[in-house]
C-alpha cells in the first residue's frame, strides 16, 4: 500500500483528502503545519508527498525547495488554490513534480498520484554515492573511506549524504541547519559545529587527505582532493 505524506492546512480538505485516497488504496498522514510537514518529509518512509502551496509557519515552495536540496527524490503533487500560470511554473521549478489546482476530483488526485508513483518505480535507483575514496551504499545506509567502514549516527549520516549529493558546492549554515534539521536556522546554536566536528574526525582519519572543508565565512565543502 504506498504511503502518502499529505500536507494541507485546511482541517475540511485534509479529512476529505484522508479519506477519499484511504478508498484508492493509499495510507495517508495528514500533517497540517509546514514546519512539522517538513520534518515528516526529511525523515519519514513516504512514497510520495501531497504538498500545499499556502501553509503556516513554512510554505510550500520552502518545503519542496529544501528537501530537493537534502537530495530527496521522493515525488512532490503540488496543491494549491492559486491558479496562475506563473504559481504553478514557480511551484514545478522549485522542485514540484506535478501540479493541481482546488478544487480537485479524488479520482483525478488518485491517478496523479499513480502517475508519479509509477513514473518513479520506472527510473533506476541510484545504489552508491562516491566522492573519491569514499562511498556511501545508499542500500544498506554504510559508509566507507579508503574501504574501512566508518560507523555514524544517524543525523551524522544524513548530514554526510546531503554533503556528498552536493559535493564540490559551498553549503551555507542556513542550507545544512534546514535541510538535516528541518526548521528555520538559529545563527545562536553551535549544532551544526558539533555535528561537522564528529563527522569530521570519524571521516578525515590521520594519513587521509581531508575531503571535509570549512570555507571561511561562507560555510562548508565536501570535495575530493586536489
Amino acid at each position: 500500500m504506498p504511503k502518502i505524506l499529505a500536507i494541507e492546512d485546511d482541517p475540511t480538505t485534509g479529512e476529505e483528502i484522508v479519506a477519499e485516497l484511504s478508498q484508492h488504496g493509499f495510507e495517508v498522514v495528514w500533517i497540517a503545519d509546514g514546519r512539522d510537514g517538513l520534518i515528516s518529509a526529511v525523515s519519514g518512509d513516504f512514497d510520495a508527498i501531497l504538498l500545499d502551496r499556502m501553509l503556516p509557519r513554512l510554505d510550500g515552495l520552502a518545503i519542496v525547495t529544501i528537501i530537493r536540496k537534502a537530495g530527496i527524490d521522493i515525488p512532490v503533487l503540488m496543491i494549491s488554490a492559486l491558479s496562475d500560470v506563473d504559481e504553478r511554473v514557480r511551484g514545478l521549478r522549485a522542485g514540484g513534480d506535478d501540479y493541481m489546482t482546488k478544487p480537485f476530483a479524488s479520482e483525478e488526485l488518485a491517478a496523479r498520484l499513480e502517475v508519479l508513483l509509477r513514473r518513479r518505480a520506472a527510473i533506476p535507483r541510484q545504489a552508491a554515492l562516491t566522492v573519491a575514496d569514499l562511498e556511501i551504499d545508499l542500500m544498506s545506509r554504510t559508509v566507507r573511506r579508503a574501504g574501512v567502514e566508518i560507523r555514524l549516527m544517524p543525523t551524522e549520516y544524513k548530514l554526510l549524504e546531503f554533503m556528498v549529493r552536493n559535493s564540490g558546492q559551498v553549503l551555507t549554515r542556513t542550507m545544512i541547519f534546514e535541510a538535516i534539521w528541518g526548521y528555520h536556522f538559529d545563527p545562536g546554536t553551535n549544532l551544526i559545529d558539533v555535528h561537522l566536528g564528529r563527522l569530521r574526525r570519524k571521516l578525515d582519519r590521520p594519513g587521509l587527505p581531508p575531503l571535509l572543508h570549512t570555507i571561511r565565512g561562507s560555510g562548508y565543502a565536501l570535495h575530493a582532493p586536489a
